[in-house]
């Protein structure tokens, strides 16, 4: 999964900070998912998913699909 969440980020050629400015969370809280030192949560894998456009499920290397299910309109 932690290599995954950071290939999508360098794909849009977007830095560490930029993705944690988002997730509302510390560059290095943001590092710390990368490299796996630390589990990302559940809300956070949710953001990242609709962030690059995908599912948890590739997220988590479950699935190598990297086209999202539809989305639900509850959030």
């Amino acid at each position: 999964m932690y290599k995954r969440i950071r290939d999508l980020r360098e794909d849009k050629d977007l830095s560490q900070q930029q993705i944690a400015d988002k997730l509302g969370c510390s560059q290095r809280v943001y590092s710390n998912y990368e490299r796996g030192e630390v589990r990302v949560p559940p809300d956070v894998l949710i953001e990242l998913s609709i962030m690059h456009e995908t599912s948890v499920d590739y997220l988590l290397d479950l699935t190598d699909e990297k086209k999202p299910y539809p989305r639900s309109n509850k959030k």
